[in-house]
């Protein structure tokens, strides 16, 4: 019986992988054929091979910049979203005041709303403050999502950290700001990537306000994979070779984080 349920358990996690990464070899596998080839014929490979969607992305400055814009903007968020969440984060895991709970569900049902909510309130605060078309228009933007986020994963790794640790630092003539950068923040580093690495993926792949908020100079990927039509049709080369490339910074962050993402998932935070 055993036996059985192993064989059962390694066909369905072998279906799950052909499943899941199918599309992804099949965005590789059309980056490097030609328009042609991929219009008219089906092919598990490339038949003619070549390299000129990926040179069309690294020489056109309408595609690299777009990559160096959501880097900024995604990268300002980011730090901006784990610096306002750690206090946030630490007061809701450490005291208990009046609405406690209900400030907390708050935050999480901004996080809950969906972006298009915010769009013409951040439009025409924009328009008025001059910040349209700038990355930090987007990275601002990106926080109502993003810091209720870090804030409800953190608070669930601060709360695992006994109290007695914060008693006994200040027993020893901690100030609060030494204490926390030098003994609770290095506690509570798995949270922090997970809660950073949430919040890159969130505002790299976010597309509605990084669309309508930018036009040219701060125009991220996203936007610009939805413009590839032109006169004679899809780019469908560039679309999936500038695909492959929008996988590659995700990857290498979950690379870094992927020992604190296990750490969230047992603590029952992500």
């Amino acid at each position: 019986m055993d036996e059985r349920r192993f064989r059962k358990r390694v066909i369905f996690l072998i279906a799950y992988l052909l499943f899941a990464i199918l599309p992804v070899y099949w965005m590789v596998n059309m980056s490097f054929k030609t328009n042609d080839e991929i219009l008219s014929s089906f092919s598990l490979w490339p038949r003619d091979f070549t390299l000129a969607h990926y040179r069309t992305i690294f020489t056109d400055e309408s595609w690299y910049s777009g990559y160096i814009n959501s880097l900024i903007y995604v990268a300002i968020n980011t730090v901006i979203s784990i610096t306002v969440a750690l206090p946030a984060a630490y007061a809701f895991s450490r005291y208990r005041f009046l609405g406690d709970k209900h400030v907390f569900f708050w935050l999480l049902t901004n996080r809950m709303t969906p972006p298009a909510v915010f769009l013409l309130p951040f439009f025409q605060l924009y328009t008025t403050l001059g910040l349209m078309d700038t990355h930090i228009a987007v990275a601002l933007a990106h926080l109502v999502f993003n810091v209720p986020l870090a804030v409800w994963i953190l608070e669930g790794f601060m709360s695992g950290v006994p109290r007695e640790i914060d008693e006994t630092a200040y027993i020893d003539g901690y100030s609060f700001p030494r204490f926390f950068l030098t003994i609770f923040l290095p506690l509570i580093k798995a949270g922090v990537g997970v809660a950073a690495f949430f919040c890159f993926m969130f505002s790299w792949v976010e597309l509605l306000m990084a669309r309508t908020l930018t036009s040219v100079n701060a125009k991220p990927i996203v936007a610009t994979m939805t413009r590839t039509v032109s006169a004679s049709g899809m780019d469908w080369g560039v679309l999936a070779a500038a695909g492959v490339l929008t996988i590659v910074p995700g990857a290498i962050v979950i690379w870094f984080v992927r020992h604190y993402i296990a750490k969230g998932f047992a603590m029952g935070r992500v």
